[in-house]
């Protein structure tokens, strides 16, 4: 090659050096071309330890389009999410931090698994076959995300899973029997799987040997301009969702659901966030904007398109499917300029917006809305799918 010749010329009288040279160059290259082609893969790397000494680690997919997920399973947080605009520029388009520590000391649920139960049930209790649990009020008297210290501020052990195509990490966590007030010993597994169409898949499992109730989401925080880039009130979205949940002032439903026609919550044809997040609603003076449960469209328990969101500076879109039969469509309105992420950017109100899938807020008190018991002998499982793409 004429790498090699150019080699030879220049050192002449050293053929073993040429030899060793050529051979590391055309190794180097053949990386290069690798590279350029686009190898799917999964790296693992050290991200910290927590207060009581815990190992946490970083893992990194990424498929063969050049998206890049980062998930740690210190509460198997989505770190980042690296995905081309319209010129193929790429960007995170998730809030966090850039090193463990910030999701130690900060508590907005920044990419987190949620759970044991996702959202809020009233009162910090439900009574499941005659007997009533008592949990923990940390949210104006009900029980927010799991507790005090839910899935999220939980180190899961983690597991390469990996196919030749799809980079994939399972995580897994044994829920003990009482921790948090909930009853059951739950074994929870949740695999993220990055597929070559541009789809972060996240796959949900879980066993008990108790009666318990069960609500897993992820709690990932999305700005499709880029991360710190701005409000999200200029994003159009659409949510396949003829009705939503009512609540009352401290957000828990109110057993009803309403149609969304002539309302705020009216999201069936793409609507920019910010048209009608400060109207004068109840609803939407008890959310402060947009915090509520969607009733989805579906008839039956496959996978359906919940939402649609587009950028259209950037023309990222996103599109989230799920088996779930419910959304929380949250605009990060508790949100206040306090809390700096990646690159030292301040998250202001509003910054992002979260797309939850997952069953409704309280159901363990309202017999009406679909169950989320699980009993010995069940077995749990539920997918999403965020899947990336462009529009010109």
């Amino acid at each position: 090659m004429r790498c090699c010749e150019t080699l030879k010329d220049l050192i002449p009288e050293n053929p073993m050096i040429v030899r060793l040279l050529c051979t590391a160059l055309l190794g180097l290259m053949f990386l290069a071309v690798l590279r350029a082609q686009g190898a799917a893969g999964l790296k693992k790397a050290a991200f910290g330890k927590t207060k009581d000494g815990q190992p946490v680690d970083l893992y990194t997919l990424t498929n063969a389009s050049g998206m890049e997920v980062a998930i740690t399973n210190y509460g198997g947080t989505v770190v980042s999410v690296k995905v081309p605009d319209r010129n193929g520029r790429f960007a995170d388009v998730v809030l966090g931090f850039d090193n463990f520590d910030g999701y130690l000391n900060n508590t907005p649920f920044f990419g987190v698994i949620v759970g044991r139960y996702g959202n809020r049930i009233a009162k910090a209790r439900f009574t499941l076959d005659g007997q009533e649990y008592h949990l923990a009020a940390n949210d104006n008297g009900n029980t927010l995300h799991g507790g005090l210290k839910g899935f999220d501020k939980r180190v899961w052990k983690a597991r390469d899973v990996s196919t030749k195509e799809i980079p994939a990490v399972e995580l897994t966590y044994l829920s003990k029997d009482g921790e948090e007030g909930f009853p059951g010993n739950l074994l929870a597994t949740v695999t993220y799987s990055l597929t070559p169409k541009n789809e972060l898949k996240i796959d949900y499992a879980a066993t008990t040997d108790k009666p318990t109730v069960l609500n897993l989401t992820n709690h990932s925080y999305f700005n499709l301009a880029g991360q710190g880039e701005g409000d999200a009130l200029s994003h159009l979205v659409m949510i396949n969702a003829d009705g939503f949940t009512p609540v009352d002032s401290s957000l828990i439903p109110t057993s009803e659901s309403k149609g969304v026609g002539g309302t705020p919550f009216d999201f069936r044809k793409p609507t920019r966030i910010g048209d009608r997040i400060d109207a004068d609603d109840p609803q939407i003076k008890f959310g402060r904007g947009y915090d509520h449960n969607f009733v989805l469209n579906r008839k039956d328990g496959g996978l359906v398109l919940a939402a649609r969101v587009t950028e259209p500076s950037s023309g990222r879109v996103l599109e989230v499917l799920t088996t779930q039969p419910g959304l929380q469509f949250y605009t990060g309105n508790f949100l206040d300029g306090s809390v700096h992420g990646k690159s030292g950017k301040a998250y202001p109100r509003r910054a992002a917006f979260c797309m939850e899938t997952q069953h409704f807020p309280d159901s363990p008190n309202h017999p009406g809305f679909p169950t989320t018991v699980l009993r010995p002998g069940e077995h749990f499982h539920s997918t999403t799918v965020f899947r990336f793409s462009t529009v010109k």
